[in-house]
């Protein structure tokens, strides 16, 4: 069962011991553990992955019992959960805690801060939910669950390179923790190296350098959650922002949001429909799945792909949320990012290029930069790679 035990550090880890502790890991076997739903379901947690989840299960057909919520009540009348009980722990059956599958959907709290408790409760067989997605990835393109698998000599020398040239020692950690879990369902996690929640894309070492005429670039914009924290970081002071999605679902709602916000900052806010990649064309794509759509052979449709240096936008703060094409659209954007010197944020937690790739390309393409990695949530998600030009860079 993954996450059966969590190292916990009180040392932060220079280049030198995270690298001894990289060999540990690697030493380990690797384990691949993709869990199909081979017997009753039932969900663990109610708030935004327990909506991701239940929409997965539809789209699938996979029906599950409940859903079990530590609050319960705060989703009372919620159109969601509209015909389906959320009960609180205490109120399950014993009998389904023996012989049901369940599916932890909240990455907000470690997996094992979760599970122990559930495990002394009575519940025989806890999985995350991401190891059951990524047993569908032929039939449903949510990911986020994948495993290293074997660490080749390639793999082995690009982790090296990459845990010696982070930025600061929290960066060392966060790979480590992310290995950790990618490579054996393991925990790890360092005291003076916390995961945190509440900040995704703008670390203090990225709002401590914003100024009044910033150039924002929202790669897989969504719904607007960040251009629209943006905004509010800067008290809608900036010079330009350019919201980028492809999914025409999302991009309606986009539209409205970041268009009914404010009339002012409207009209420095331009949209465009399209996904990044490393070459401009035309490419299949998911769309209608929310935050899951993205390129995929599945797709029957194709959507206009551009690079950003087709675009040539003079950016000063460049985010890359792009559901596993983030290294090709990174690809497409180095001239861009050569001559404007921008503040890169790119998520680098959807599939393997995470592990070094990403990181090594930016690192290798991009002089006179900081690198970064923080953990914004747990379960090997919500990771993000910042690259901060050093005279933007404030210790």
């Amino acid at each position: 069962m993954p996450g059966e035990f969590t190292a916990i550090r009180s040392k932060l880890p220079n280049a030198r011991d995270a690298s001894m502790l990289f060999h540990n890991l690697a030493s380990q076997a690797a384990l691949y553990a993709a869990r199909k739903v081979d017997k009753p379901l039932i969900l663990y947690g109610a708030g935004d992955l327990g909506k991701m989840a239940k929409a997965f299960f539809e789209t699938l057909g996979i029906p599950f019992l409940y859903v079990v919520d530590a609050n319960p009540d705060r989703y009372a009348g919620s159109a969601i959960w509209n015909g389906i009980s959320v009960l609180k722990p205490a109120d399950v059956p014993q009998e389904h805690r023996e012989t049901c599958l369940l599916a932890i959907c909240i990455v907000t709290h470690s997996y094992t801060s979760i599970s122990d408790p559930l495990k002394q409760q009575g519940w025989r067989d806890i999985v995350p939910f991401y190891d059951i997605s990524e047993a569908y990835t032929d039939r449903h393109p949510l990911g986020n669950g994948w495993f290293t698998g074997e660490l080749k000599d390639v793999d082995i020398e690009g982790i090296e390179y990459v845990l010696e040239h982070w930025g600061d020692n929290i960066s060392r950690a966060h790979h480590l923790q992310f290995m950790a879990w990618h490579s054996l369902r393991k925990e790890e996690r360092y005291d003076d190296a916390p995961v945190t929640t509440d900040n995704r894309f703008f670390i203090p070492e990225v709002v401590s350098s914003f100024h009044e005429k910033e150039v924002f670039l929202d790669g897989g914009a969504h719904h607007g959650e960040v251009s629209l924290r943006f905004m509010d970081i800067v008290r809608h002071k900036f010079a330009k922002l350019h919201a980028i999605e492809p999914d025409k679902e999302n991009v309606r709602v986009l539209r409205n949001r970041l268009y009914h916000k404010d009339v002012l900052s409207s009209q420095k806010i331009e949209i465009i429909e399209c996904a990044l990649g490393d070459r401009s064309g035309e490419a299949p794509f998911l769309q209608g799945f929310n935050y899951a759509s993205r390129f995929s052979p599945l797709a029957r449709k194709t959507v206009t792909v551009r690079t950003l240096d087709d675009m040539d936008i003079p950016a000063t703060v460049v985010k890359f949320h792009l559901e596993g094409s983030e290294l090709e659209a990174l690809h497409g954007s180095m001239v861009v990012l050569n001559k404007y010197r921008p503040i890169v944020a790119t998520t680098t937690y959807h599939n393997r290029n995470g592990l070094w790739q990403t990181p090594a390309f930016l690192m290798k393409g991009l002089t006179d930069y900081v690198f970064l990695l923080r953990l914004h949530s747990w379960m090997g998600t919500g990771c993000v790679l910042y690259a901060i030009p050093c005279e933007r860079y404030v210790c």
